[in-house]
């Protein structure tokens, strides 16, 4: 009889202890989808300005996207698949247990963060985004949250802490790229348009959100401070406005000063990126593979574009744009007051494509002599001119020369300011001669006959007084 009674009471006490981790985990679960106490969204300008003053001063960025769809490399079965790399579960309609299966192949040797960071450094990047999940629900960490990461491939080990620790030693900041959508995730809503009688799946947005977040604060504590948390698949229906708002304060309460895209909400308009009125979230519009026709005053915005025509991995798309391309593109975007999120695409062994190492060498080479002319400046005052673009910083105007005159006279116009001095940025020391009309706000440069540099070269112009 005393037995029984001590069963019972063993008993007893087992039956307490997982009814107290059923409310633990519930309210835990309450916890991550309560709205955070603060609403971030209404910090002063102040306050958003010192937020966003590295990135304003970055400039020049690098995107990586690499996962799984590395492996199949566009093609799937022996047939070549159209659309974008990272995007091959959806154009080709693969299942989730066939496409699950290159989890077992993903085995990165060549990979070497120090040589991936070094890249970016010396392309004169001064960030990393990397996809630390896509669409297809892979990542490249070590999650306590799933079991559908990179420690269960051959690899086994964590790719972003090695990323996290590299960009440290090299100054780079460190920011993740992840997806909302999450094509295979049981709880996710809607379930894929060409998978639709997955066993396991109970689509219930409110526990995949309490995934989402658990993870997202994962990526924060392990590898933070981080720079950016970039979102995307923000446009299912299933994903609302009171989400986005939420998941913005979330990230935000996790670490204050971090910055988070426009897609975390859905207040973005299309591939141009800009967000519309409206109160969504966002600290920066996100145009993709396109640049603004004019700059946007006291708009944050950074154009994501890729090298060739995909993002991720695909080993017959050789359509590379040219190197002046890439620095006319990052002179452009700058002259509108704009980021550049430039994209490389590795192999499913770990190295960027030779390609792209060759473009990003000749964007650095550039960038060591004209640095001065993208980092921390501004749109132009002045703008369109018909010589190239204009950048600017207080009491300088770069001028960045696309066609060098043939009869070595530059004509500016709008120019209300007092000229001081200009010179060529690569040769400082020697100043040029000028010309200048107040009264039509004309100023007319006389430059050498032959142009310093043949894809883009910079004058700068010092001037006293307000433009």
């Amino acid at each position: 009889m005393e037995h029984k009674v001590k069963l019972f009471r063993k008993t007893r006490e087992w039956i307490w202890v997982w009814v107290g981790v059923f409310l633990f985990v519930g309210s835990l679960s309450q916890a991550l989808l309560a709205e955070t106490s603060r609403d971030f969204m209404k910090e002063s300008q102040e306050e958003r300005d010192a937020r966003m003053a590295w990135w304003r001063e970055a400039r020049f960025g690098m995107f990586i996207h690499w996962g799984l769809y590395a492996i199949p490399a566009g093609e799937w079965q022996g047939k070549p698949v159209q659309g974008i790399g990272e995007w091959i579960m959806n154009r080709a309609r693969i299942r989730l247990e066939d496409y699950r299966v290159l989890a077992q192949q993903f085995d990165p040797v060549k990979y070497d963060a120090d040589t991936w960071v070094r890249i970016a450094k010396d392309a004169g990047m001064r960030y990393i985004v990397i996809t630390s999940k896509h669409h297809d629900g892979f990542c490249l960490w070590d999650s306590q949250y799933t079991d559908y990461d990179i420690m269960s491939t051959p690899y086994g080990r964590d790719l972003l802490q090695q990323l996290s620790e590299a960009c440290k030693r090299e100054g780079i900041i460190l920011c993740f790229y992840h997806s909302i959508m999450d094509w295979q995730h049981p709880n996710y809503a809607p379930l894929p348009g060409w998978d639709q009688d997955r066993e396991e799946h109970e689509p219930d947005m409110d526990r995949f959100r309490v995934y989402l977040k658990n993870q997202v604060k994962e990526l924060v504590d392990k590898y933070g401070p981080l720079g950016v948390m970039w979102f995307d698949g923000e446009w299912e229906a299933t994903w609302t406005h009171e989400h986005g708002k939420d998941l913005y304060n979330y990230v935000r309460s996790l670490q204050p000063s971090i910055l988070v895209n426009n897609r975390v909400d859905k207040g973005r308009r299309g591939m141009q990126g800009m967000t519309q009125e409206g109160g969504f979230a966002g600290d920066f519009g996100t145009p993709e593979q396109e640049i603004p026709a004019h700059g946007l005053p006291g708009v944050d915005w950074e154009s994501c574009m890729t090298m060739n025509d995909t993002w991720g991995f695909k080993k017959n798309d050789h359509n590379w744009k040219s190197t002046e391309t890439l620095i006319r593109n990052l002179v452009d975007i700058a002259s509108k007051g704009g980021n550049f999120l430039l994209n490389v695409g590795p192999t499913a062994q770990g190295e960027i494509p030779q390609a792209s190492v060759e473009r990003l060498a000749d964007m650095g080479r550039w960038m060591n002599v004209n640095g001065e002319s993208i980092y921390g400046t501004t749109a132009s005052p002045l703008g369109e001119v018909p010589f190239g673009r204009v950048t600017a910083k207080p009491g300088k105007l770069y001028l960045h020369v696309f066609d060098w005159p043939e009869d070595g006279k530059l004509f500016l116009q709008g120019m209300d300011a007092e000229v001081k001095h200009v010179y060529l940025l690569v040769n400082p020391e020697s100043l040029l001669s000028f010309q200048q009309s107040k009264p039509d706000k004309t100023v007319e440069l006389r430059v050498p006959e032959t142009a310093p540099d043949d894809i883009v070269s910079v004058l700068v112009l010092e001037y006293e007084g307000k433009l």
